[in-house]
């Protein structure tokens, strides 16, 4: 149940970011493995800063650590490749 709770927080968190952050890949897939990557990223970046913002449901503070985490690991993947 967990892995559809983060598929689909994933899925509205990269969908949202991708209006802000232009996606280095496209397309809905895209917008879901960002936002589980971002999710990811975000709760672990909020635990060394001690804020308690991981991913526990479908609500507001989840959905908006995966986008947060979502525009975090855009710009990262598109500074990346655009310094190659």
């Amino acid at each position: 149940m967990d892995l559809i709770i983060w598929i689909i927080v994933g899925a509205i968190g990269g969908f949202l970011a991708s209006f802000f952050v232009k996606l280095a890949w496209g397309g809905l897939i895209g917008s879901i493995i960002t936002g589980i990557i971002g999710g990811l990223v975000a709760g672990w970046l909020g635990g060394l800063l001690g804020i308690n913002a991981g991913v526990s449901g479908i609500n507001l503070t989840s959905i908006v650590t995966a986008f947060i985490g979502a525009i975090i690991v855009s710009v990262v993947v598109g500074w990346i490749s655009s310094r190659r």
